[in-house]
C-alpha cells in the first residue's frame, strides 16, 4: 500500500482481527505494521483499541495471538512457585516444555505495584529460545529479577501427569519452591 491508499483505522483493525483469527501462530507487531503500511506504534494502539472492545488478544514474546476457547480435551492448569538466577531461565523453561507443558505467564509480587503478570506462552524449546533471545536483544530484565528470583508460573497441559512430571523435574533441579 502506498500513502494514498492507507486504510482507515477501523478497517485496519478489522484486518488485524481477521489475520489473528486465521493465524496458527503469533503475529509480530512489525509484521502487522508492514502488512498495513503503518508504524509498529500504530499497531500497538490498534491492538489496545481492540482489547478495549473485549477482543481476546494476548501479546506474547512471539507476537500477538487471539485467545481461543479450547476445543476437545479439557486443559489442566497449575500455579507453581519458582526461584532461580536469570542465567537459569532457559533451563527452567526447558524443564517445563520438555514435559509437554505450556508456560502461560510469569507473576511476581512487586513491593510498590503489587501483583505484576506478564504473558510468556511458550510450549517448546524453539519458543523458549525466542523468548530468551528477545530478552537479551532488548536488554530487558526478567520480572523475577525484581524479586531476587522468586516468581510464579501458570502452567497448562492436557493431562495432570504432564504437570506432575514437569514439577518433579523443577524440584530435582532445585528451582521449585514447595508451597
Amino acid at each position: 500500500m502506498n500513502n494514498d491508499q492507507k486504510l482507515p483505522g477501523n478497517k485496519r483493525r478489522e484486518l488485524i482481527l481477521q489475520w489473528l483469527k486465521e493465524a496458527e501462530t503469533p503475529i509480530t507487531g512489525s509484521d502487522l505494521a508492514e502488512k498495513t503500511d503503518v508504524s509498529r506504534q500504530v499497531i500497538v494502539q490498534d491492538v489496545s483499541l481492540l482489547k478495549a472492545k473485549n477482543e481476546p488478544i494476548m501479546a506474547t514474546s512471539q507476537g500477538y495471538l487471539l485467545v481461543r476457547e479450547h476445543s476437545g480435551q479439557a486443559l489442566h492448569q497449575q500455579v507453581v512457585a519458582c526461584s532461580h538466577s536469570p542465567q537459569q531461565t532457559r533451563e527452567e523453561l526447558y524443564l517445563i516444555v520438555d514435559h509437554g507443558v505450556t508456560v502461560k505467564d510469569v507473576r511476581i509480587e512487586h513491593p510498590v505495584y503489587g501483583d505484576l503478570t506478564a504473558s510468556i506462552m511458550v510450549s517448546n524449546r524453539n519458543e523458549v529460545d525466542q523468548f530468551v533471545a528477545k530478552i537479551q536483544q532488548t536488554n530487558a530484565a526478567y520480572l523475577s529479577q525484581l524479586t531476587d528470583g522468586t516468581h510464579l508460573h501458570t502452567l497448562e497441559a492436557d493431562t495432570e501427569d504432564k504437570l506432575t512430571a514437569a514439577c518433579s523435574a523443577l524440584g530435582r533441579a532445585g528451582i521449585l519452591i514447595d508451597m
